[in-house]
């Protein structure tokens, strides 16, 4: 098979292009900005979206679903959301199409009475529809998620990581004070760090945003950053502890045990199909992907060689008692028994796919009572008897996972600075980038002069950061702590 990826060491950018693609995740589509997500690609993220489905459940949150069109004079109500989001907004003004002589064109008489907005996200229409829920403090707290796509219009789009359309869950709920909504704020951001580190293998920082970057409408944003191979940042979630500003904006009340009327206070968070892109960019090589084994939607593939038909009924009779016993150890597998491909090829695609672990066995291995197995991660081979093979393998797999968090925490750590001046600064982003840990004035003017003239944004203030009085590398004014600065996707 065909396979040519750009080696990442020559464009980093064109080799995440050319796997995404390659590896059958995602394509490019008609409408510009916007992707398809292929089979396989969907299949990894049905496996994110199932796990993280059951965390929020576990914790008591239940799913609903919200219109996709909300109307325009709902952003209007509060000042900094819709700020923070007019630019990125496609907006609907009309509701019918009419044939022409020119062709088909909008019926410029089903105007609609007010523009309708494709969400970018839901917060004014949930706080919206919340006004009628929430009339006690027994109606608190309401714990909602959604499972959703959002539109925001984007110039400069890449597949997973940044499109005009993508799919995500939203988080809304609603507490009867304060300590409680930053409580669920914290505790969901602790949900998607657990997610990222166990089920995606990949280490992230927890922290809040500097009160630029912070969500438009939040009082605080808490976010999880994580560093891909090429020594970015990426931001992978979001948990923002909204306070009591969109309930201020709904008149969303409710009596307490005092019968006395209060304000709502409110959180919101999400992870979107960008963590698909994260999952590629922490792992993957030059050959193809590298999935964690508890994402990959295939774990295991086997792979016979064989001459003629009964060489191959004997083999399926092995891989037959070998897919049972993975089965009750709860592992996935797949064998290919197509004829028309050659067990090369097929070596090739599984790898493109990053499956975890590949069996190969035929006539020489029956007579052994053994199989190859090679493991992705590392791309060794190894030959393993089949007796007991299902729990070696059930170890194995677990292993894997633990390799590769072990291998992008390795990363992250050797690409980690401390720095105290401006000009190491700046060489160090010139020359590897990483996260560099720095003193910073607290001010949106240095911050944004940094950003101006480095590309390097602050990426989070670390949570439980060590006090640590410093001067700030561009102004030279006091500092208390070292926060993160990073250039980012």
């Amino acid at each position: 098979m065909s396979k040519v990826i750009t080696p990442k060491e020559q464009d980093y950018s064109q080799w995440y292009n050319d796997l995404v693609i390659k590896a059958g995740l995602a394509d490019y589509s008609a409408v510009r900005g916007c992707m398809v997500i292929k089979p396989y690609g969907y299949a990894i993220w049905e496996k994110m979206q199932s796990v993280l489905d059951g965390m929020f459940k576990a914790t008591g949150h239940s799913n609903a679903y919200f219109p996709l069109l909300i109307p325009k004079s709902f952003f209007a109500k509060e000042a900094s959301h819709v700020e923070g989001f007019a630019k990125e907004c496609a907006v609907v003004t009309h509701y019918r199409l009419k044939n022409s002589p020119d062709g088909i064109i909008v019926d410029e008489t089903a105007k609609l009475d007010e523009e309708l907005i494709i969400r970018p996200t839901s917060e004014t229409i949930i706080w919206n529809t919340y006004k009628s829920w929430i009339q006690s403090y027994r109606d608190l707290p309401l714990l909602i998620n959604q499972w959703a796509n959002v539109v925001r219009w984007e110039m400069r789009t890449r597949l997973f990581l940044r499109t005009a359309e993508f799919l995500w869950q939203e988080g809304h709920t609603a507490h009867a004070t304060r300590e409680e909504a930053v409580e669920e704020t914290e505790k969901m951001l602790g949900i998607y760090a657990e997610f990222a580190e166990k089920w995606m293998s990949m280490p992230v920082i927890k922290g809040t945003k500097t009160e630029s970057e912070r969500f438009a409408g939040a009082l605080e944003t808490y976010c999880i950053e994580a560093m891909m191979q090429d020594c970015k940042a990426l931001q992978a979630g979001t948990s923002h502890f909204l306070g009591q500003n969109f309930a201020k904006a709904f008149d969303v009340t409710f009596l307490n045990k005092e019968n006395k009327p209060e304000l709502v206070w409110a959180t919101s968070w999400g992870v979107s199909t960008r963590l698909m892109g994260a999952l590629v960019m922490t792992h993957a090589d030059n050959e193809g992907l590298v999935l964690p084994p508890l994402l990959a939607p295939i774990q295991v593939v086997i792979v016979p060689i064989f001459r003629d038909e009964e060489q191959l009924k004997k083999i399926n009779e092995v891989v037959g008692n070998i897919r049972k016993g993975l089965t009750e150890q709860g592992i996935s597998s797949k064998y290919d028994t197509d004829d028309n491909r050659s067990p090369g090829w097929k070596f090739a695609e599984y790898e493109l796919k990053g499956i975890p672990l590949r069996i190969g066995i035929g006539p020489k291995d029956l007579e052994k009572g053994t199989v190859e197995l090679y493991r992705r991660d590392t791309r060794q081979k190894q030959f393993v008897p089949v007796d007991g093979l299902d729990r070696y393998i059930k170890n194995l797999l677990a292993e894997i996972q633990e390799n590769l968090f072990k291998k992008a925490l390795d990363l992250r750590e050797t690409n980690t600075v401390k720095v105290d001046n401006y000009a190491d600064f700046k060489d160090i982003l010139d020359k590897k980038g990483g996260f560099i840990l720095a003193h910073w004035d607290g001010t949106a003017e240095t911050e944004e002069k940094i950003k101006e003239e480095t590309k390097a944004t602050i990426r989070c203030i670390p949570l439980n950061n060590i006090v640590e009085e410093g001067k700030c590398i561009y102004s030279g004014k006091p500092s208390k702590q070292r926060v993160i600065f990073a250039k980012a996707y």
